[in-house]
């Protein structure tokens, strides 16, 4: 028995009447995201509504605890006992499983809900037009202007009979492709071109009418295809039956007709000894005989349901029908040539707008006085850029290189991605880095903001190129082995309105909280309103947008504290729970960075995700399973502040090792329940960009080699400038961080051209000359010899250290992380002839690294014969065995277990 009972759910697009196979394809529609519900329901199904109900709800009840979901599980694991924060871990839960019904109220999946790419924006349609989909919920017309219609707001708008306004506010615009003269329209209403794949195939000649009778006579089976051929056969066979070949014309010669079931049963009796072939293949059994009412079933036969379900529709008889880009391009005038400029023209309540599209994925920002506007990328088949390298596989550890794209060249100009993928992504692969982090790439108006104030979320910045040069970056990048990695703005965007979101369609809600809630405290921009699943849709579908069409490997969150907090993460904690669950948290906020997460690890399960948040939110890095955000790795922003304020402020010979304030240990190994997940570095663009020094510059920028002091202040230094880099990445988490430039100790910060430096150039840019010569070449080949420790030694990927020696008086600290023992001297003066540092194992030590060889600019104090040590049995820090080393001041050493000795 089969049930016929079944839910179906369509989505509205208009001229497609074979969506389900197009999306199959990969072929992009035209569709609303509103969706419309249509429920098929048969009485006579096999199992009643009521008890599939039923079923569902205890389901429902039972999935969570089926699928090991615990709300405050990691709580639960590290043993903290909060009240407050675990309930209100469970409000948020509830929260999120509220929020996703309301998403698949409007979507069709969470799939759906990520890919509003594939539909807004401008899209070229099969059906020789050019789609447009935006949002502005406050607009009461819409339309786009450009220079293929001469900036006209009334020539391609939504208007009625286009499908041009939803419920929701999204705005729909066809821009039909132009007949060129002499040509004859298609003959076919619904022809479709393939623009990409064999796009050089013309129209082969042969007419539709052909095409669909070798559908019929292939397709068919004898007999199949008889009621196609006349679609009123069924009925006047169904009313000559029922009335016979002089049947009533009026409804007074009708009379009274028997009920359904008489009627079947008449015409089945009639047709008892008919071949089973010209039988219906299925019979209705009555269950409610001696009820007031009726219960049908359905009974259909198995080999006729078989063969039903079996039958593929007849798809490859329609793209037969489609014609090549030849035949397009020979019939029709593009509607929007490749290169157009245009904008979205808005009429509001507070009269005409016009904006760059929200969704636009190439935009040229004000230049020089110069209107934004949006530039349609639809390169030929032949000039647009073809993937060449696959993704490398996710390393155990990762070394990341952070880089700008428009400061990375040698000359005071904005360098491009051509230049960059030339010049730069060489250097990374020799420095022995393994990813490449970039910031900036989101267009954005300004440039002296650094990318930070992202305008335009789906566009990489035209300023360095376009997007097929973006594409090429990144190809090269996985060429090279390097996995790229993007810093991604969602926790707020630029004030701009013109060419940003801001008063987007006139209103100050669009895609902004209302009132001071809309802007941030202290930097002027815009805060997005997380609650709304529009807004919802634009930041998730954008995080998929890079993902997709550029092929990066991952993202990393900037400032969450910003979104988290509608303080904007400016306020005091107390290191007290209650900051993270009170009336300052945006829950909101919180349920986008859970649901992005979830979403692209269900898409892309190779993704990395990196949360920069300097209030360390609980559960940053936990699964979303457990009560966690489900991040990947988190940044430690710790260590770099740690730095910079002993650099800046306290003597050398005050540094402390271990005291509460300013303790070298405790910053770098700090949170040790994620230290697994850290992401560490000693500096990044913060310390040269954000109006700051890079160390190189606080440590010897400036100073003369041959001046009085000169020698002795540049020995400090270069000595100093490699401790702190060998102890950040030596015991931190998987991940390190290095910005570009300061592997080789850059010495001049970044200054971007401002109105206060008379817009000069001269520090945005990267001094690679001096990469090849004295103390710069010292300190890369050290930094490259760090990378190697980790590369060929799998030093960041063998656990967390185990610091068992931290002296102030003597200012030496010493860990062991798998068979390898790192010991700091950070004393300015002090040298120590025989140092006790405990280690675990007897055997002997190789000393594999030594800071202080001339070859990383070091004194080379450390003689060969003392680079092999061997163990004394001898109890010191808690560890079973000692070495005795030698240890000048301001160096570090690091040793490998070689040989084990068994006593």
């Amino acid at each position: 028995m089969v049930s016929l009972s079944n839910q179906t759910r369509f989505s509205f697009h208009p001229n497609n009447l074979f969506l389900s196979e197009n999306r199959r394809l990969g072929i992009s529609g035209v569709n609303f995201p509103r969706k419309i519900n249509v429920k098929i329901t048969c009485f006579a199904a096999e199992r009643p509504r009521q008890e599939k109900q039923k079923k569902k709800s205890q389901s429902q009840s039972t999935s969570d605890a089926e699928a090991g979901v615990d709300p405050v599980g990691f709580l639960t694991r590290l043993g903290i006992a909060d009240r407050i924060f675990a309930q209100f871990l469970r409000e948020r839960h509830k929260a999120l499983k509220d929020l996703k019904d309301e998403i698949l109220k409007r979507h069709f999946d969470f799939r759906d809900l990520a890919s509003g790419f594939e539909l807004l924006g401008m899209h070229r349609h099969m059906e020789h037009r050019v789609d447009f989909m935006d949002w502005g919920p406050g607009a009461r017309y819409g339309a786009i202007i450009g220079d293929f219609n001469g900036w006209s707001p009334t020539e391609n708008s939504a208007r009625e009979g286009l499908f041009g306004h939803d419920d929701f506010g999204y705005w729909f615009i066809i821009l039909e492709d132009k007949l060129r003269e002499g040509e004859e329209p298609d003959e076919l209403y619904f022809q479709q071109y393939n623009y990409v794949d064999d796009y050089d195939k013309g129209d082969s000649g042969v007419s539709a009418e052909e095409i669909f009778q070798k559908a019929n006579d292939e397709y068919w089976e004898p007999g199949e295809d008889r009621f196609i051929k006349n679609r009123f056969e069924v009925p006047a066979k169904l009313y000559e039956q029922m009335f016979g070949p002089n049947s009533p014309q009026t409804l007074e010669e009708l009379g009274d007709i028997p009920d359904a079931e008489t009627r079947y049963k008449q015409w089945k009796e009639e047709h008892k000894n008919d071949p089973p072939r010209n039988l219906p293949p299925c019979d209705i059994i009555d269950k409610g005989q001696g009820k007031p009412y009726d219960i049908f079933n359905v009974v259909t036969s198995p080999e006729w349901t078989k063969k039903f379900y079996e039958k593929k529709p007849p798809i490859p008889y329609w793209l037969e029908t489609r014609k090549g880009r030849k035949a397009w391009l020979k019939k029709y005038i593009p509607a929007v040539p490749h290169g157009s400029k245009y904008r979205l023209y808005f009429n509001t309540p507070d009269g005409p707008l016009e904006r760059v599209p929200a969704w636009a994925t190439y935009v040229q920002p004000e230049d020089e006085g110069k209107q934004a506007y949006a530039i349609h990328w639809e390169p030929s088949p032949e000039a647009a850029y073809k993937w060449k390298n696959s993704k490398p596989k996710v390393p155990k550890s990762l070394r990341i290189y952070e880089c700008h794209v428009g400061i990375s060249g040698s000359e005071a100009k904005i360098s491009t991605f051509e230049e960059f993928t030339k010049k730069v992504l060489p250097h990374v692969k020799r420095a022995g880095y393994n990813a490449i982090q970039l910031i900036g790439i989101p267009e954005h108006k300004d440039y002296f903001t650094v990318g930070y104030r992202v305008t335009n979320f789906f566009a990489a910045s035209s300023r360095y190129g376009t997007p097929d040069d973006f594409k090429r970056l990144v190809d090269e990048a996985h060429g090279l082995g390097l996995l790229v990695f993007l810093d991604i703005v969602h926790s707020y965007a630029a004030a701009d309105q013109m060419v940003g979101l801001s008063l987007f369609d006139g209103s100050n809600d669009c895609y902004f909280h209302y009132g001071k809630r809309g802007h941030h405290k202290h930097w002027g921009t815009r805060m997005f309103k997380y609650g709304d699943l529009d807004v919802l849709h634009f930041l998730i579908s954008n995080l998929n947008w890079w993902i997709t069409e550029y092929q990066v490997d991952g993202l990393q969150f900037h400032s969450l504290a910003s979104m988290i907090y509608t303080h904007n993460g400016f306020a005091s904690f107390n290191n007290d729970l209650d900051d993270y669950c009170n009336q300052y948290v945006d829950r909101d906020a919180l349920m986008y960075l859970i649901l992005a997460n979830e979403i692209l690890h269900v898409l892309h399960p190779n993704i990395i995700t990196i949360a920069e948040d300097a209030t360390y939110y609980p559960g940053l890095c936990e699964p979303v399973s457990q009560g966690g955000l489900g991040f990947d790795y988190y940044v430690n922003l710790s260590a770099s502040e740690m730095w910079v304020s002993l650099l800046d402020s306290v003597p050398d010979n005050e540094w402390s090792m271990s005291k509460p304030v300013l303790q070298i240990v405790s910053t770098l190994v700090a949170n040790k329940e994620y230290a697994d997940k850290m992401v560490s570095y000693a500096e990044n663009h913060n310390q040269s960009i954000s109006g700051g020094r890079s160390f190189a510059e606080i440590l010897f920028g400036g100073v003369d080699n041959g001046s009085p002091g000169g020698k002795e202040l540049l020995d400090r230094g270069v000595s100093l400038h490699k401790m702190i880099r060998l102890i950040t990445f030596t015991s931190g988490g998987r991940a390190y961080l290095n910005f570009m430039g300061n592997e080789f100790g850059h010495p001049e910060r970044v200054e971007f051209p401002t109105q206060s430096n008379n817009f000069s150039f001269s520090l945005a840019n990267r001094r690679w000359d001096l990469l090849e010569s004295g103390v710069h070449h010292h300190l890369f080949s050290f930094d490259k010899e760090l990378m190697d420790l980790d590369k060929s030694k799998g030093i960041l990927s063998r656990g967390l250290p185990s610091i068992h020696h931290v002296n102030d008086a003597n200012m030496v600290i010493s860990f062991s992380r798998g068979p390898f023992l790192f010991i700091f001297n950070f004393h300015p003066s002090n040298s120590y002839e025989k140092y006790d540092v405990g280690v675990e194992e007897a055997g002997e030590y190789t000393m594999i690294l030594n800071s202080d060889e001339v070859k990383y600019g070091g004194q080379g104090l450390v003689t060969e014969d003392q680079y092999l040590q061997r163990s004394i049995s001898k109890r010191i820090d808690g560890q079973r065995n000692c070495l005795e080393v030698f240890l000048p001041s301001r160096t570090a050493q690091v040793y490998k277990l070689t040989r084990i000795l068994r006593i």
